[in-house]
């Protein structure tokens, strides 16, 4: 029978294998969260398309060309969310929570949805983590965003990553170098792509985010906004930086870094890697302190980064990180008849209830295939239960690695015989404190 439909391009299913990769990914990225004392935060998957045309921009590639964007049964606009902070921040002032102690500090990990080329690392419906710290005009909160980054780069075993730096100034200061950029690119306006020629007149930066190689040789000498920065925002972006090498962690300035979203103002940062090709930036973020007044919110500063999970497990393959080892299966208990399998069904229920992962038969399979599939799911331990083991309320364990049996109690077990969980407690414990034994050794 043939398959009916795929997926759809530019999305992908994550299967069993690589479900565990990105556990433990998130898991991570949760832990250092708790670090930070920042808390989770859940937002709808799609939102009114105001709200991303006012927060995102509508310059940019995202709302030009890139939102999925549909009319409801209500004929309202509605747009799957192409990125986390526009929602994160409308459920922050809708629900009060400006209103509260600040800095208010939350996380979500969302899918979101961008129509644009799939590349490697770069899908139509990706997944983001992100964080959004809210409250703090302060340097050192674009320095704990980055350094909650660094941390988690650092965390699973990634090296090879370097953190690019850049200011963009405030609204005051930016319009001054918008008026020098612009001249400067006017002179060299038949060079450039027609989306280019549009943004010149709205927002010329977007223009140093074009990824149209003719357009980037045509602001390859282009003035920069670190020469344009007003004095305050000269000593925030001063203050970063030393903060950031008091911690030890290092950077390099990257004037040409912009963000590909309107919001951002002052500090912009990117995490980037040469190991995925063109798709290098693996985190990117900075200071976007217009957006809660923007959405109709107190005036709020804020920053936060986001980073892309596909991204960043491709780069992990591709780096050799280490990923954990699937959990293994304790005990696979066979059975050979209806009765065994019915008690040993009841066995399993009981290991998985004292916290131990157990298998036993449902197929129906012979004892030979039970075995082979108590070696493919890698259980430590297994045993068969057949008539004589139900009459004698004794079945042996075998340990898998070893061969060696034990005889154990079908039933609570007594000091003579113990059951089957007291077996596998005592064992399991013994192992263990032989491996911590041996590790104090070497």
């Amino acid at each position: 029978m043939a398959l009916l439909t795929k997926a759809p391009r530019g999305t992908q299913d994550i299967l069993p294998g690589q479900t565990e990769k990105w556990q433990y990914v998130e898991q991570a990225l949760r832990e250092t969260a708790q670090l930070y004392g920042i808390q989770e935060i859940r937002v709808p998957t799609f939102e009114h398309t105001e709200l991303f045309n006012r927060s995102v921009g509508d310059t940019t590639d995202v709302v030009q060309k890139e939102m999925y964007t549909f009319q409801d049964k209500g004929d309202r606009s509605i747009t799957l969310r192409p990125e986390g902070t526009a929602g994160a921040a409308r459920a922050l002032i809708e629900h009060g929570l400006l209103a509260g102690t600040l800095p208010v500090k939350v996380w979500y990990n969302a899918s979101c949805f961008r129509y644009e080329k799939p590349q490697a690392g770069r899908l139509r419906e990706f997944h983001q983590f992100g964080i959004e710290l809210i409250g703090s005009p302060a340097p050192i909160m674009d320095v704990q965003a980055i350094a909650f980054a660094s941390d988690v780069f650092r965390r699973l075993g990634l090296e090879d990553i370097r953190l690019e730096l850049n200011s963009i100034g405030c609204p005051e200061c930016r319009a001054n170098y918008h008026r020098a950029l612009r001249q400067y690119l006017e002179e060299r306006k038949d060079s450039l792509c027609e989306t280019c020629c549009q943004r010149l007149e709205k927002n010329p930066m977007r223009v140093l985010d074009c990824k149209n190689p003719q357009c980037q040789a045509q602001t390859k000498d282009a003035p920069t906004i670190l020469d344009y920065l007003c004095p305050q925002c000269q000593e925030h972006f001063q203050s970063v930086q030393q903060q950031l090498a008091d911690l030890g962690i290092g950077y390099t300035i990257n004037p040409r870094i912009v963000r590909g979203l309107d919001y951002y103002t002052r500090t912009v940062f990117e995490f980037v890697t040469d190991r995925l090709g063109a798709q290098s930036t693996v985190c990117g973020g900075g200071r976007y302190d217009g957006v809660m007044e923007g959405l109709g919110g107190p005036a709020t500063p804020a920053l936060g980064f986001g980073i892309g999970l596909e991204r960043l497990i491709l780069l992990m393959e591709t780096c050799g990180c280490p990923f954990p080892e699937p959990r293994p299966c304790v005990i696979y208990i066979g059975s050979m008849g209806e009765k065994a399998a019915v008690k040993a069904s009841q066995l399993a229920a009981k290991m998985r209830q004292e916290g131990f992962y157990a298998e036993c038969d449902t197929m129906g399979r012979s004892v030979k295939g039970q075995m082979k599939y108590a070696d493919k799911v890698g259980a430590k331990y297994s045993c068969i239960i057949g008539d004589n083991e139900l009459e004698a309320g004794m079945v042996q364990v075998k340990n898998m690695a070893t061969g060696e049996k034990t005889d154990v109690s079908l039933n609570e077990g007594s000091d003579n015989c113990p059951g089957l969980v007291t077996f596998i407690y005592e064992d399991t414990t013994r192992v263990m404190l032989e491996d911590v034994e041996n590790s104090i050794q070497l």
